[in-house]
């Protein structure tokens, strides 16, 4: 009678975590992004392609001026990865040269047969390349730019999807931005893609990449307006180095952690952002570095509003302690 009244209860237990959806146990999904010009990103990715589930490693650019895509690409995708590890996924962007072109999305919002005849064409590369999503990367558009950035990701999701693609996902800015309408942007796409980084910049005083609060507050209005099962959260793998004067350069871990030797700066938690910060005696030099105890934080904090789904910026610049944390 006890063994009988033991398997009940187990089986009650299972039915009634399975009324509340598993919430608790449910399984989060790593995405990682390549840089294809750094052979150290390429080497990540072989070395850690097992604990991801998605690995974007295709970059297909749109030209500034028609909105054509710019094939072959100028970074070819080259790596091929073992059965049973990540699926590949192309990135869709509207960066080339020395940055984002509004013009490639207006161009193509304002005529819809060169707008179709992009789709197909960006559809069939897709195809060709065997990627099962598209990561569409429009950045820096104004709110004069959202019909025509709404008609571009229609056309190529549908078009991607008509070739095979399964997974249409658009990045946005972390903050509100009127260009970037999240409830309209997944009428037309599966997933939105966050990118919770960059709180400071290149062009900004130094200053964490991706505070906890910055990135709470901002990720909670998002998952409010289009529920956490809509949402990627984006998350950084890098750092900054300032030099006073001068724009911030954007390093790895190792290259930050390298810098600030040669500095002779000591590196410590920043208690208010959680960040590894360190500032140069006589204030000429700072470097803040996002480390694998701030990227489990994030995760942590993401997972407590629902969103288990998670994409890195990018491989070949993590604290190699990253990867105690990300867990297929």
């Amino acid at each position: 009678m006890r063994q009988i009244t033991t398997v009940a209860v187990f089986l009650v237990t299972i039915v009634a975590c399975a009324a509340l959806g598993g919430s608790a146990q449910e399984r989060k999904s790593f995405w990682a992004f390549t840089g294809p010009w750094d052979p150290a990103s390429d080497a990540s990715l072989r070395a850690n392609a097992g604990r991801l589930d998605v690995a974007v490693t295709g970059w297909i650019a749109l030209d500034s001026s028609s909105g054509a895509p710019l094939l072959p690409s100028a970074y070819a995708d080259t790596i091929r990865l073992a059965g049973g590890t990540a699926r590949r996924f192309g990135l869709v962007t509207s960066w080339h040269g020395q940055g984002f072109h509004k013009t490639s999305i207006r161009a193509l919002g304002a005529d819809p047969g060169r707008r179709a005849h992009v789709a197909g064409v960006i559809a069939r590369y897709a195809q060709s390349m065997r990627y099962t999503g598209l990561v569409l990367d429009f950045e820096t558009l104004e709110a004069a730019d959202v019909d025509a950035q709404l008609a571009v990701v229609r056309a190529i999701g549908d078009s991607a999807r008509a070739h095979g693609v399964t997974t249409i996902a658009v990045a946005i800015p972390a903050e509100p931005d009127a260009g970037y309408p999240t409830r309209a942007l997944v009428g037309v796409a599966d997933l939105i893609l966050v990118m919770l980084y960059d709180q400071h910049w290149t062009g900004s005083a130094p200053g964490p990449i991706s505070a906890p609060d910055w990135v709470t507050r901002n990720l909670s209005r998002i998952v409010s307006e289009v529920g956490a099962s809509r949402v990627v959260a984006g998350l950084p793998l890098y750092g900054y180095h300032w030099v006073k004067g001068k724009p911030g350069v954007g390093v790895s871990y190792a290259t930050g952690t390298r810098t600030a030797e040669r500095d002779r700066i000591a590196l410590s938690r920043d208690s208010a952002s959680r960040t590894i910060r360190g500032v140069s005696g006589n204030d000429s030099s700072a470097v803040w570095l996002t480390d694998a105890a701030l990227v489990d934080e994030l995760i942590r904090m993401a997972t407590s509003l629902g969103v288990t789904q998670f994409a890195f910026w990018r491989l070949g610049q993590e604290d190699p302690m990253v990867w105690s944390t990300v867990r297929r």
